[in-house]
């Protein structure tokens, strides 16, 4: 009995005084999310082309993460599933208020280090302005969305618009599909101004193969403010050394043809333009003034 006990005893010192492995080796891979702001599957097939290229030039091993939705990225820095993220702006306040995550880097889209959000209304519905959609059917994308759904909603405060109902339909398309199909008479997503020859490039692009006639039935009531564009997160006491590595990879990719087509392809990234938190203050400050619930939105 007394040599079985001391086998077992022996045991559990073995594999109790076991490390787990370095964070960055292939049993214990450093956790990249990207937000679901456009179809998981587009996300997925992108991204290996990336993951593949940063493994190489930084000798660490990765692996991506797409959650359902916003606030599972920011929980995910919470329980440390996430060590790096592509977030929305909101999410981003949210994970560096709750677990001190930061913004290091933000993205580009045409040349800016910000965006809008926009209100379209379906052409047939006869709302013509913001007053129009007095008891009308809404669709929001995420309760997180500072596009499609703060600052939209800060319009709709300020016009003391009550609406019938209102839907989340989680993804920007999805709210564009639906105005335009008509089961909502309005909705809120981003915008990006057109392109030099006229080429919508809002939410409404992301659906003109499936509804080429997008533009005839789908049309731009109001803009919100400028909001800054999302930022790449890293999460509290990731190392240094590991930081460095991963920006360095990032932009060496992203001065590549093929890096800028896969990052386009994702979140119709430009290129990166290194950032810090102060950079968002000014979306806390309107954070604040529409008076949101942040605990209601994580329910």
């Amino acid at each position: 009995m007394c040599k079985l006990i001391g086998i077992l005893v022996g045991f559990l010192l073995l594999f109790g005084c076991q490390k787990q492995d370095q964070l960055g080796s292939r049993g214990n891979p450093i956790k990249l999310y990207f937000t679901p702001s456009v179809d998981a599957e587009i996300i997925a097939s992108n991204s290996q082309e990336f993951l593949k290229f940063i493994e190489k030039e930084t000798g660490l091993f990765f692996e991506t993460g797409i959650p359902t939705n916003y606030i599972a990225v920011v929980e995910a820095f919470g329980s440390e599933r996430a060590d790096i993220a592509v977030m929305n702006s909101f999410g981003y306040l949210m994970a560096n208020e709750k677990y001190g995550a930061n913004a290091k880097l933000t993205v580009l889209r045409y040349g800016e280090n910000f965006y809008r959000g926009q209100i379209i209304a379906n052409t047939k519905s006869n709302i013509k302005d913001v007053k129009d959609i007095k008891g009308k059917k809404f669709a929001f994308t995420d309760p997180s969305s500072t596009s499609g759904y703060m600052f939209p909603l800060k319009i709709l405060k300020e016009n003391q618009i009550e609406l019938e109902s209102t839907v989340f339909a989680q993804k920007h398309d999805n709210v564009v599909t639906m105005v335009y199909q008509g089961q909502v008479d309005a909705g809120a997503t981003f915008y990006s101004p057109p392109g030099e020859d006229g080429t919508i490039r809002d939410a409404r692009a992301r659906v003109k193969t499936q509804f080429p006639d997008v533009e005839d039935k789908v049309k731009i009531i109001a803009l919100t403010e400028k909001i800054p564009n999302d930022p790449f997160v890293f999460r509290k006491n990731l190392p240094d050394a590991i930081v460095g590595k991963f920006i360095t990879a990032l932009k060496k990719f992203l001065s590549t043809e093929s890096g800028q087509k896969v990052f386009k392809n994702i979140y119709s990234v430009d290129s990166i333009v290194d950032s810090t938190d102060a950079d968002y203050d000014g979306l806390r400050a309107m954070v604040k003034a529409i008076n949101l619930n942040k605990e209601e939105l994580v329910k």
